[in-house]
C-alpha cells in the first residue's frame, strides 16, 4: 500500500512538473521585424552614386505598404489587420489638398522581389509618384515572478498571475520619391505595453498586447508623420526646400508650394512687364502673346 502511494505521488509530481515546464516554455524574449534597408538594398546593393533631385508633381499620387518580413506568418498582426491599419493612416492624409489619392498596397505585392526595381513595378501598377514604406520591430518578453511558484499546482497555473509580459513595438515610415529613389521624409512610432497573466493565459495575453501595441505605434507614427509633412510643406512654401523641385499638374493650383523656379521667374518677369506697359498692353517689339504668356499672366 505504501509503495503504491509513493508511486502515485511520483507520477502526479512528474505530471505537474511536466505541465509547468510546458507552460513556462513561453518564457523568454522574441523579436519579429522587417528591415527597410535589407529590402531596398538586397545583397549589398548600393544607392546611385549621382544624386537626382526629385521632381514632385502636385497633386501627388501616393501609396503605402508594409515592408515584408522574412516570415509573413511571424508578423505581429495578420494581413487583414495590417490592411486596416494602413487604411486608417491613408484616410488621415487623404484630406491634404496636394495629395490626390493614397493607395493601400498589400505587402504580398512587394514580396515578389526586392530593391527599387520591385518598388518601381508596384508604382507603375498603381500609377504612384511617391510611396511610404512601413517597417516594424516588435519585441516580446515574458518572465516569471515569485508568484510563479504556484505554477507547480494545476490550480495555480490557472489562477495565479505569475507571468509578467512586456511588448515593445517600433514602426518607422519612410516616404520615397519613386523616380529618383530619394528619401523625402520619415517618421517613427512607438508603444510599450506591460501586464501580468496566469501561466495558461500567457499566449493569449501576449497576442492581445502585440495587436494593441502595434496599433498604438501606428497611431503614434501617424501623428509624427503629420508633423513631418507640415514642416516639409512649410519649407516648400518658404522656398527653403532646395532638395526638391515642385511642379503643378494641368488644372491644379492648390497649396504645398509654388511652381518650379523657372515658372516663378517667368511670373515675376510678367508682373514687371505689366507694370511698365499697363494691363492688356505689350512691350514694344514683344510680339503676340503665346499660350504660355497667357497662363503666366493669369
Amino acid at each position: 500500500m505504501r509503495k503504491s502511494a509513493i508511486t502515485t505521488f511520483v507520477l502526479v509530481t512528474t505530471l505537474l512538473g511536466g505541465c509547468s515546464q510546458f507552460w513556462l516554455a513561453t518564457s523568454g524574449e522574441k523579436t519579429v521585424s522587417s528591415s527597410l534597408v535589407s529590402y531596398l538594398y538586397p545583397e549589398g546593393m548600393k544607392s546611385p552614386v549621382v544624386p537626382v533631385t526629385p521632381l514632385l508633381k502636385l497633386p501627388l499620387r501616393a501609396g503605402i505598404a508594409f515592408v515584408p518580413g522574412v516570415d509573413p506568418q511571424a508578423a505581429p498582426v495578420d494581413a487583414a489587420t495590417r490592411q486596416t491599419l494602413l487604411s486608417n493612416v491613408a484616410e488621415h492624409f487623404r484630406q491634404r489638398e496636394y495629395i490626390s489619392d493614397i493607395e493601400v498596397i498589400p505587402d504580398a505585392y512587394l514580396r515578389g522581389g526586392r530593391g527599387f526595381e520591385t518598388l518601381e513595378q508596384v508604382a507603375r501598377m498603381y500609377d504612384l509618384d511617391i510611396i511610404a514604406l512601413v517597417s516594424y520591430d516588435q519585441q516580446t518578453f515574458t518572465a516569471d515572478t515569485t508568484a510563479s511558484f504556484w505554477y507547480w499546482t494545476i490550480v495555480g497555473a490557472y489562477v495565479v498571475e505569475g507571468s509578467e509580459n512586456d511588448v515593445s513595438t517600433f514602426v518607422d515610415t519612410a516616404v520615397f520619391d519613386v523616380s529618383s529613389h530619394n528619401l523625402l521624409l520619415r517618421a517613427p512610432g512607438t508603444s510599450r505595453r506591460s501586464g501580468k497573466s496566469t501561466a495558461v493565459n500567457v499566449a493569449e495575453n501576449l497576442s492581445e498586447n502585440k495587436t494593441l501595441g502595434f496599433a498604438e505605434a501606428m497611431n503614434d507614427m501617424t501623428v509624427n508623420l503629420s508633423t513631418e509633412l507640415d514642416q516639409f510643406q512649410s519649407r516648400v512654401e518658404a522656398g527653403e526646400a532646395t532638395d526638391v523641385q515642385i511642379a503643378h499638374r494641368p488644372g491644379y493650383s492648390g497649396g504645398a508650394g509654388s511652381s518650379d523656379p523657372l515658372t516663378s521667374l517667368l511670373l515675376l518677369a510678367a508682373m514687371f512687364l505689366r507694370k511698365r506697359t499697363g494691363p492688356g498692353n505689350l512691350a514694344p517689339g514683344s510680339g503676340p502673346r503665346t499660350s504660355l504668356d497667357k497662363e503666366v499672366l493669369e
